[in-house]
């Protein structure tokens, strides 16, 4: 299957690569100049960014408000106009006839009309497409005070995480997390085993430039997997032709005493292109008022990335290289039952080991300890965009390997027990067709092959490989106030799990009659088609409305298949199930808004039906008591039907004359229910709590030649009681509501009309609470027997300091 596979990819790749080069041959290249003013005041505005997204490229506004773009195609292209501080504009430009424009933009506190690109085949203002998004620009991400990407997200209306420490986070959308949510990064899906209760998401923080949510199935451009939806994590754009920046990061926290550091270059010469960053991150423990310090809760972090590419009149070529490292520690809450203190196992002999308190010196150490994890992240994404006349066809082909290895052995602590290593192969070749009457048509192709393989001496789920793909096409259509979009899609998925038998060594084996039959074979077969149909009404500048209805498809991952071990980090013993289901999804989302220069409201609501919703249920002997397995409680994976509901209502006031005040609210929530299931069974678990969140944002864009883009902001994020909870089993406990505050000043220095740096502080849990996410996992660590409150804790008030220096500008 793999050498059928690279014989197609060189195929494809010879192919592909002789239509760039004749395209370039015959392409004529055309220069498009223009100039960028304040609508209201005529002012020519410096430092505009005139991007076009399907090249690549783009130019930057001088001192005279004028910019230039060289080398594009005789063609018509869309271009995205965007300054801090007022609405981005799109324009259409017909090279073949307009080669000199003038723009005029509005100004606006808020991003009101932001643009984005996931789940579309060309970018799109957000209110004229069906699907639910959400768009984190680059300055909120630069405001926060997260220790993970993810962690940066989760004030956004709908989003949570799945915690593990402060290290550790997954992503959640609308209730659902794992495999049912696609992380998009470089253009391609991360695939970095998912399926893992432990298991992060693998990518620099530091490099993100801007995300996109979209909420809801996306099956039909992403296939299996994106029942939730899809977060695209956005890197910054190619820089305009002759330009050369980067910039240097640091930052601290004092909570964990998290210092992190990241510097960057990149530039453009002649259509050269490049991009390069190393980034660092290391924590100690974090601390609270209930548990003190939280032994081995620390990590190091480092990555790497080096994006090397061409931008011509006939496309782009791009070559990313990057890689990312984590040495997670994990905290397994043992504690002294007098002092309620954390301890640590330490050896006593080759078999033998005592428990000692851990200090503070080394709770403030950044050393990991055991056990812990070691996770490698390598990614290798070739992009490519060629213009064939109006029209442009596109590939993105990608290699991944993630490899996983947790060491828990105290008496050879520097032996992994399991080791998972998994590689990738991504392909998407997709074309856009010209345009004709404002119709748009997308088809494609698209999926992945997966190698995984066990080379520890610890076993939870099989080897096995993978093929996956899809076909899809989706089609929109502009009637001035009104867009309509619809596709249909094919999906198809082949797992192949492998025997293992074990000897009495717990080594693999051939098959003997004294071995043991650990993983047994299995090939299936998952299919199914799915589509999505909207519409997104602009009544006029000021009310829109949409409504959009999706499918969605999603394979049982390898852990729901074939899982049949101890699952250290969730303290319980697994057991998949081959004859699984492939689970469809039926969502109805409905949404109404305002935009207007001083107030933004809109109302987001949702319906999810999903069918063979695959869940783990806890196992129970004859007598109703435990199952145990090896020491563990024994959960399985089943099925059954679900039905989620609710929704998001965003509030964003900016009042006239008060333009520097900005006060921004969000209310979400979802009911996430098992069809005719009893009171115990009947709500899914790490469903997260209603939210609310309200923020007061005080913005000055100069106050001196000096200090500009000021900001002092205090906001309180409420969260409520969890009672509808899967508690069957002693699966869930319910989580009491709680009220955090969070504080933060900001500000950019200049000097000569030149940006010197950007400066943040942010204060976090502001009142010290001590609380606990319903969806941490730490919650369910063990009681404390001194203060008889069981798990542990969240993160208590930490200090954030960030410093960002451009460089060349």
């Amino acid at each position: 299957m793999y050498r059928t596979f690279k014989l197609r990819l060189a195929l494809i790749l010879l192919i592909f690569s002789t239509n760039i080069f004749a395209a370039s041959s015959f392409a004529e290249k055309v220069t498009l100049t223009g100039n960028v003013k304040d609508k209201m005041t005529q002012e020519n505005l410096i430092g505009v960014s005139v991007f076009i997204s399907d090249l690549k490229t783009g130019g930057i506004t001088d001192l005279d408000g004028n910019f230039k773009i060289d080398n594009l195609p005789s063609r018509t292209v869309t271009i995205q106009i965007s300054l801090v501080g007022y609405k981005t504009l799109i324009q259409t430009i017909n090279l073949m006839v307009v080669k000199n424009v003038t723009i005029e933009l509005d100004a606006s506190v808020k991003e009101i009309n932001a643009v984005v690109i996931t789940g579309s085949p060309n970018v799109v203002e957000k209110n004229r497409t069906p699907t639910p998004i959400t768009v984190v620009p680059k300055n909120v991400i630069e405001q926060s005070a997260s220790t993970n990407i993810i962690d940066a997200l989760t004030s956004q209306p709908g989003i949570s995480q799945i915690t593990t420490g402060s290290g550790i986070s997954k992503p959640v959308i609308r209730g659902l997390g794992y495999n049912r949510v696609v992380v998009v990064n470089d253009g391609v899906r991360q695939e970095g085993q998912q399926w893992g209760d432990e298991h992060g998401i693998e990518i620099d923080e530091y490099n993100v430039d801007n995300v996109e949510i979209l909420k809801g199935p996306a099956s039909l451009t992403f296939g299996s997997d994106a029942m939730a939806g899809v977060i695209n994590f956005i890197s910054s754009p190619s820089l305009p032709n002759g330009k050369v920046n980067g910039e240097v990061l640091s930052e601290y926290q004092s909570n964990n005493g998290l210092y992190g550091f990241s510097a960057n270059t990149k530039g453009n010469k002649n259509g050269f292109i490049w991009d390069a960053r190393l980034s660092t991150k290391s924590a100690h423990s974090y601390q609270n008022k209930y548990d003190g310090y939280v032994y081995n809760s620390g990590f190091k972090e480092y990555a790497g990335l080096l994006t090397i590419g061409l931008n011509r009149q006939w496309g782009y070529s791009h070559l990313t290289v990057s890689n990312y490292f984590i040495q997670p520690g994990i905290t397994e809450g043992d504690r002294d039952s007098a002092s309620g203190k954390f301890v640590k196992k330490v050896p006593t002999s080759d078999s033998t080991f005592t428990e000692e308190i851990v200090s503070d010196q080394m709770n403030k150490s950044y050393s990991i300890q055991n056990p812990f994890q070691k996770i490698n992240h390598l990614k290798i994404i070739w992009s490519n965009s060629l213009i064939i006349k109006n029209g442009s066809l596109k590939s993105i082909f990608g290699f991944q390997q993630n490899t996983r290895k947790e060491y828990a052995d105290i008496f050879n602590p520097n032996q992994f027990g399991l080791f998972f290593d998994l590689k990738t192969f991504n392909y998407e070749l997709k074309y856009h067709f010209p345009e004709m009457n404002k119709y748009n048509l997308t088809a494609g192709i698209n999926g992945m092959i997966q190698n995984s393989l066990n080379k520890g001496s610890e076993f939870l789920v099989p080897a096995y490989n993978l093929l996956d793909g899809g076909i899809f096409t989706l089609a929109s259509k502009n009637f001035q106030k009104l867009d309509v979009s619809a596709g249909i899609r094919y999906d198809f998925r082949n797992v192949n799990g492998n025997d293992l038998y074990l000897d009495s060594s717990n080594r693999p084996t051939n098959y003997n009659n004294s071995a043991e039959h650990k993983f047994s074979g299995f090939n299936t077969l998952f299919n199914g088609f799915t589509g999505s149909a909207g519409v997104a009404y602009n009544f006029n500048s000021t009310y829109y409305t949409k409504a959009n209805i999706s499918f969605g498809f999603r394979a049982p991952n390898i852990a729901e298949l074939g899982a049949n071990g101890i699952h250290e980090g969730t303290l319980r013993y697994e057991k998949g199930n081959s004859a699984l289901k492939a689970e469809h999804s039926q969502q109805m989302d409905v949404a109404i808004g305002i935009n207007t220069d001083h107030l933004t409201i809109e109302l987001d609501g949702f319906i999810n039906s999903i069918n063979n919703f695959i869940f783990l249920s806890k196992l129970s002997t004859a007598n109703g008591n435990d199952s145990i397995t090896d020491g563990y409680s024994t959960f399985q994976y089943v099925s059954g039907n679900a039905r989620l509901a609710g929704g998001e209502l965003m509030i964003d006031l900016h009042p006239h004359p008060f333009d520097w005040l900005h006060f921004e609210n969000s209310f979400s929530f979802v009911d996430a229910q098992q069809i005719n299931q009893s009171d115990s069974t009947k709500y899914l678990p790490s469903t997260p709590p209603a939210k609310f969140t309200s923020e007061i944002q005080l913005s000055v864009k100069k106050l001196s030649k000096v200090i500009r883009n000021s900001y002092f902001k205090i906001g309180a994020d409420i969260f409520f009681d969890q009672n509808k909870i899967y508690s069957a089993y002693h699966t869930e406990t319910a989580t009491s509501g709680y009220q955090l505050l969070h504080t933060g000043i900001g500000t950019d220095l200049f000097s000569k009309n030149k940006k010197v740096c950007s400066i943040f502080l942010n204060v976090t849990n502001l009142g010290d609470i001590a609380y606990q996410s319903h969806l941490s996992r730490l919650k369910y660590a063990p009681e404390n027997l001194a203060t008889g409150r069981n798990g542990i804790y969240n993160t208590g008030r930490s200090i954030n300091f960030k410093v960002i220096v451009p460089l060349f500008n």
